[in-house]
């Protein structure tokens, strides 16, 4: 995009670069089924439309980095559904959509766990992942991402795989860990040992996404210590959760841009939204910078 500086220089020179918010829980709150193994994809599938509002949603509300619905476009997964031979069409049509949003955007290829962002015990054995990341970075690279969000990984082991295929395939790429509030990955590692694996692999920046903004305080001095540019996008309830509504009510756009003031505050470099998150609260995070 032209007057555009590269993704490394723009997290280097600030303010806060600002990611959108969730996808998956807004189609459902837009009445796009997103039942598993799909989930998102589903989108891809019967509703592109109704994505390419949300994406749209978003830029308008001050987003300057889309993450494609690429979350479920692995093989494996849609080889659940019988479609594992389109994984880099709908990869791509995935990069495509959110680069249609318009505006001045840059474009991110989701690259999360290949099984379950909830279940560490079901990582795959290191080839699998080797292998299976390898093809989808390929794939986003193919479809012209800018870079790799390696998101909500809860292992170090998987994380470093998905890292490692990002720069095999010349993409630069945030790696990202959902932890609880003791600041330990899901698989009980410690969020610092997850950062020591990966950052020998120069990611652009780290992270924490997909935990409640009251979990992010313990992450925030641990991410600091790296040195890496680091960033979070916390959640607003678990996906899935019934009823949609009111995991959005339960942290009011106002009250989750005073979180993101404060990550700021403690030097993030990027902030945004994950699941139940939506364009009020991206647009309340890009108010409040603007003030």
């Amino acid at each position: 995009m032209p007057n555009r500086p590269n993704l490394p220089e723009r997290l280097r020179r600030g303010p806060p670069l600002l990611l959108d918010g969730a996808t998956g829980t807004e189609l459902e709150a837009r009445g796009v089924r997103s039942e598993l193994p799909l989930w998102s994809s589903h989108a891809l599938l019967e509703a592109p439309d109704v994505l390419a509002a949300i994406h749209r949603d978003y830029a308008r509300a001050g987003a300057e980095a889309l993450t494609a619905a690429s979350f479920r476009t692995q093989r494996r997964t849609l080889e659940r559904a019988g479609l594992a031979s389109r994984a880099a069409e709908l990869s791509a049509q995935a990069v495509t959509l959110a680069r249609r949003a318009g505006g001045n955007v840059y474009v991110l290829g989701s690259a999360p766990p290949l099984e379950d962002c909830y279940r560490p015990d079901l990582v795959p054995d290191d080839e699998s992942l080797r292998r299976e990341h390898a093809e989808h970075a390929g794939n986003l690279a193919a479809a012209g991402a800018d870079a790799i969000l390696a998101e909500t990984h809860n292992t170090a082991r998987e994380a470093r795989a998905a890292v490692a295929a990002a720069a095999a395939v010349g993409l630069p790429v945030i790696v990202s860990f959902v932890c609880g509030a003791d600041a330990r990955l899901l698989s009980g590692e410690p969020l610092a040992e997850a950062l020591d694996a990966v950052v020998p692999l120069a990611p652009l920046a780290v992270g924490v996404n997909c935990l409640p903004p009251s979990a992010v305080g313990a992450c925030l001095e641990i991410l600091a210590a790296t040195g890496v540019p680091f960033g979070v996008y916390a959640n607003l309830g678990a996906p899935g959760a019934e009823p949609a509504a009111p995991r959005s009510a339960a942290c009011s756009p106002h009250d989750y841009a005073a979180y993101a003031q404060a990550w700021a505050r403690a030097g993030a470099r990027f902030v945004g939204g994950c699941c139940g998150t939506t364009p009020a609260h991206i647009s309340a995070v890009a108010a409040q910078r603007s003030a």
